[in-house]
């Protein structure tokens, strides 16, 4: 005979975990001793929250709304901002306080286990599933998801290392209720794949268009590309802007930002690169430009310029940006440094002061799902419940983490729509049982 688990979890990141976690928890409470098992295919649990923040885990951000999250068709704000009420952040404050885990806010509003070491977050979610008695298994890789009367046929992947402890091959668990907590496609060598949008397909599930997020974007060797990547290693703080192709500003973010030797990266390239990618799709002629003084217009730059008549170029720009930069802008301008301001002629000035706030960046691609630290798309929150988690189309199937078509700004915000949304989905698989 197979395995059975009254609930099934695939997948033991940090949503998944969340989900095993608080269904376990429900369960216990209500004195029932029914099975809460979660498969993943890793050897060693956690690899995306180890690496999170730098190996530090930004747990979340100490102010989350739905603002902070982009979807596709069947995702609205709306829908995001009922979830993430379900599970908020003084909750998950709360929840690794009781596992001695206190957590910091820096300047940049994330919040960060003190001991500024991810294995201090991964620990207590382990420590929690422990204590609620969910059953971790791993490395056990599935193959496929079928629907079966009253239930769910789980099989292993042929020749996947790892078994139940308890008696049986491990090749097939059969579960009354299944949670579908598989991540997307982003950072691939932690075993996200993309696979959990065959399952969701299997039994019902529609997905939108998936692409990285989140990711560096890779410039040309021409012209501005080149000149930014000529300035690999300088970090400052810039604003991003998208531009349609008839020049209207659909969105900007101005933060941390990372010349590199491919192009850019650093939060606010990370957090503009979903955009870009999105608005390509339908206008190809969609473009970012960089403002490497935030809050400066051309002309404010301009008059900034103009009113220094008496200042070399160099000089003048270097009260505002490294030295180093303004360099290349005044040579890219064809401009000599040592020339004082008034001598230059107004042309050229001008074309100075658009480089300095309106750099054209000649995007050629993204660095993949390889380098992104989410995916967009995915399954329509419209296909779910929001207040359970459960499919629309599948009864007794329940959806969290990145395999929905949620994805959230740099900063934890993608942490906590998966305490969030993990929570909301193991608690109602949980309730739906008594």
């Amino acid at each position: 005979m197979p395995d059975h688990a009254d609930i099934a979890v695939i997948g033991a990141g940090a949503a998944g975990l969340f989900a095993a976690i608080w269904a376990a928890r429900t369960l216990r409470a209500a004195d029932s001793d029914a099975s809460v098992v979660a498969f993943d295919g890793a050897k060693t649990l956690g690899a995306k929250i180890l690496v999170a923040g730098g190996g530090r885990c930004n747990v979340t951000h100490h102010a989350v709304d739905e603002s902070a999250y982009a979807s596709g068709a069947g995702s609205s704000r709306n829908a995001i901002k009922n979830v993430l009420r379900r599970f908020d952040v003084p909750k998950t404050i709360a929840f690794f306080e009781e596992f001695g885990v206190t957590l910091k806010r820096e300047d940049t509003g994330k919040l960060f286990p003190t001991t500024d070491d991810a294995h201090t977050i991964l620990d207590a979610l382990l420590l929690a599933a422990r204590e609620a008695r969910a059953e971790l298994v791993h490395p056990w890789r599935v193959d496929r998801v079928e629907r079966i009367e009253n239930g769910f046929a789980i099989h292993r992947q042929q020749g996947s290392m790892g078994a139940r402890k308890h008696g049986s091959d491990g090749e097939v668990v059969i579960a009354n209720r299944l949670i579908l907590a598989t991540g997307g496609k982003a950072l691939p060598r932690s075993g996200s794949d993309g696979h959990g949008y065959t399952f969701a397909k299997a039994l019902g599930h529609t997905i939108t268009d998936t692409f990285p997020a989140l990711v560096p974007l890779i410039l040309s060797d021409e012209g501005s590309g080149r000149l930014i990547k000529d300035l690999s290693g300088l970090t400052l703080p810039a604003a991003i802007e998208l531009h349609s192709g008839t020049g209207k500003k659909l969105v900007s973010f101005t933060n941390s930002t990372l010349c590199t030797h491919f192009g850019l990266s650093g939060p606010g390239v990370l957090d503009i690169s979903r955009y870009y990618t999105h608005a390509r799709t339908s206008d190809p002629s969609a473009s970012l430009t960089l403002n490497w003084l935030p809050g400066m217009t051309l002309e404010s730059a301009d008059a900034f310029l103009a009113e220094a008549h008496k200042s070399t170029v160099l000089r003048r720009l270097a009260e505002k940006l490294p030295e180093r930069l303004a360099r290349a802008l005044i040579t890219a301008a064809a401009i000599d440094p040592a020339a004082q301001l008034g001598n230059v002629k107004r042309d050229l000035r001008r074309d100075l002061a658009r480089r300095l706030v309106a750099t054209p960046l000649p995007v050629t691609g993204d660095r993949g799902y390889t380098f992104a630290e989410v995916t967009a798309g995915g399954v329509p929150l419209s296909e779910l419940h929001l207040d359970t988690m459960e499919s629309r189309l599948c009864p007794n199937l329940h959806l969290c983490g990145e395999i929905c078509d949620v994805d959230g700004r740099i900063g934890g915000f993608n942490f906590q729509w998966a305490w969030a949304s993990g929570f909301t989905a193991g608690t109602a698989a949980a309730n739906s049982l008594q």
